[in-house]
C-alpha cells in the first residue's frame, strides 16, 4: 500500500518549548491510524501542522505524494477533519449547516445528496432540527458528515469521542470502522481512549513530550497471546445467542458485573468486533483487559 501521509523530522518550537521534536511517521492508504499520547505530548500540534493551521519550524510533510508547503490547495481538497468539537451553527438546522460546508468546499451538492450524508451518520430524521437541540454525540456525527461532504480520501479526527457517553462513543467507533471498511477511507485518529483505539486501529503511533516513542502495526506491537476481553452490550440475550453460534461458544462466560468475558488472541479483537457488528449485536464496548493501556503506560512513563 502507498503512503497517504509521510512526515519526516517534523519540529515545532514555541520559544523554548519543542512541542513536536524531530517527529517522523507514515500513514498507509486504507488504514485507521491511531495517534496516541498523553496531554501535552504534541498530538494536536502535529495535527494542526498537517492541516496547515500552524507552520512547522522545520521538517517536511508530504500527503498524497505532494509537498504540503507547495501543494496546499490540492491536498486539502482531498482531506476532511474534525478538530475536537466541530464548529457548527447552532441556530441553523443540520441540513443548513452541511449545505454551508458544501458551498465552502466548492463542491456544491443538491439537498438530496446532502441528505445521503446525513443518512450515513444517522441524522436524516433530524435534518430539519436546529443544532442547538442536538446532543454532543449528534453534534460530533454532524461534524463528521460536514467533514465528509466533499468526499475526501483522508479524514483526520482529533479526539472524536471527547465528552461522549458510552452510546455516543460506540456510534463514533462504528462510523470510523464503516468509513474504512465500506468506503475505503484512510483515517488518522487521535484519542485518549485506549480500549477504543485497540478495536479500531490497524497501526499506532505513540508520542511523548513531542518525540516518537514507538510506531508500528497493532498486531506487531502487542503481545499476541490470549487475553480476556470484556464485552458490554445493551442486549445480553442477543450477544449470548450470537456467541453460542460462533467459534467462541466455549470461550465466554457471564461476569458478575453484567458483562461478558471472552478469551481470544489479542490480534483477533478487531475481527470479533466486526462480527458482532455484522450480526447486529449492540456493542457499547469490547475491551481487552491489561493490553494496550499497559503497553501505552510502559512506553510513556517518565
Amino acid at each position: 500500500m502507498s503512503a497517504i501521509i509521510e512526515v519526516k523530522h517534523l519540529t515545532k518550537s514555541f520559544k523554548e518549548l519543542n512541542a513536536v521534536d524531530d517527529l517522523s511517521f507514515s500513514v498507509e492508504e486504507g488504514q485507521v491510524y491511531g495517534f496516541l499520547g498523553q496531554n501535552g505530548a504534541g498530538k494536536s500540534t502535529t495535527i494542526r501542522m498537517l492541516l496547515t493551521l500552524i507552520t512547522p519550524t522545520s521538517g517536511s510533510i508530504e500527503m498524497f505524494g505532494m509537498n504540503l508547503r507547495t501543494h496546499r490547495k490540492e491536498i486539502l481538497k482531498q482531506t476532511g477533519a474534525v478538530i475536537e468539537r466541530p464548529d457548527l451553527y447552532k441556530y441553523l438546522t443540520a441540513l443548513e449547516n452541511i449545505r454551508i460546508f458544501s458551498k465552502l468546499s466548492g463542491d456544491k451538492k443538491t439537498d438530496a445528496e446532502l441528505m445521503q450524508h446525513l443518512e450515513r451518520v444517522d441524522l436524516a430524521a433530524r435534518a430539519n432540527s436546529k443544532v442547538k437541540t442536538y446532543s454532543q454525540g449528534m453534534k460530533q456525527r454532524l461534524g463528521l458528515a460536514c467533514a465528509m461532504v466533499h468526499d475526501p480520501k483522508l479524514i483526520i479526527l482529533d479526539e472524536p469521542t471527547n465528552g461522549l457517553d458510552p452510546q455516543g462513543i460506540a456510534d463514533m467507533r462504528n462510523m470510523i470502522i464503516m468509513l474504512r471498511r465500506d468506503m475505503g477511507k484512510t483515517l488518522l485518529v487521535s484519542s485518549h481512549l485506549l480500549s477504543e483505539m485497540e478495536m479500531m486501529a490497524d497501526s499506532l503511533l505513540i508520542i511523548n513530550k513531542g518525540k516518537k516513542v514507538v510506531e508500528g502495526k497493532m498486531q506487531d506491537l502487542l503481545n499476541p497471546e490470549t487475553v480476556t476481553a470484556e464485552l458490554v452490550t445493551e442486549n445480553m440475550s442477543v450477544a449470548k445467542h450470537f456467541l453460542d453460534q460462533s467459534e467462541w461458544k466455549d470461550n465466554y462466560q457471564p461476569a458478575s458485573n453484567g458483562t461478558l468475558k471472552i478469551e481470544l488472541p489479542k490480534a483477533r479483537l478487531t475481527e470479533l468486533h466486526r462480527q458482532l457488528a455484522m450480526n447486529n449485536v449492540p456493542v457499547w464496548s469490547l475491551r481487552p483487559l491489561h493490553t494496550l493501556e499497559d503497553y501505552f503506560l510502559s512506553q510513556t512513563k517518565a
